[in-house]
């Protein structure tokens, strides 16, 4: 019996910007259990999103770091191992790793308003759409921000 297909979730982004989407979908992750990798390849772009987890919501924590790996809930890396044991990836820097089987959920944030990052978007959707062992699952910005499965 072959396992189920590891769920990739693209998320257009078009109200949010990728960056500001992540302490959500990271929190939810964090409350169901899972250990969270936060991928760039953007070093500065991560220390962004450092900054910013420490401060985008006054009344909350997510705890996370680059450092001491092993002891992260959210790790942010520019490696796609998961050397924090995550279980769940979130992709903000438009790459996806070669083996998306590595984790039981992918979510690649890209942003709607840049062609650029559409077109990575679409071109990582057809690669994965002609692979066994991964299903992509596209999931769209609604009016108040919140998420609607769209394919």
């Amino acid at each position: 019996m072959n396992p189920a297909p590891v769920p990739v979730g693209f998320y257009h982004c078009t109200r949010s910007r990728p960056f500001d989407v992540v302490p959500v979908l990271a929190g939810k992750a964090i409350e169901a259990g899972h250990r969270v990798l936060v991928h760039s390849a953007d070093g500065g772009e991560l220390d962004a999103l450092d900054s910013h987890l420490w401060t985008y919501d006054p009344s909350s924590f997510l705890p996370h770091g680059r450092d001491n790996p092993a002891m992260q809930p959210v790790l942010l890396s520019d490696d796609f191992a998961p050397a924090n044991g995550a279980d769940l990836l979130i992709s903000v820097g438009g790459k996806l790793p070669g083996d998306p089987a590595a984790f039981a959920r992918v979510l690649y944030l890209f942003d709607g308003n840049d062609e650029d990052s559409l077109a990575a978007a679409r071109a990582h959707w057809r690669a994965l759409k002609a692979r066994e062992g991964v299903q992509p699952v596209y999931w769209t910005q609604g009016e108040k921000g919140g998420w609607q499965k769209a394919g």
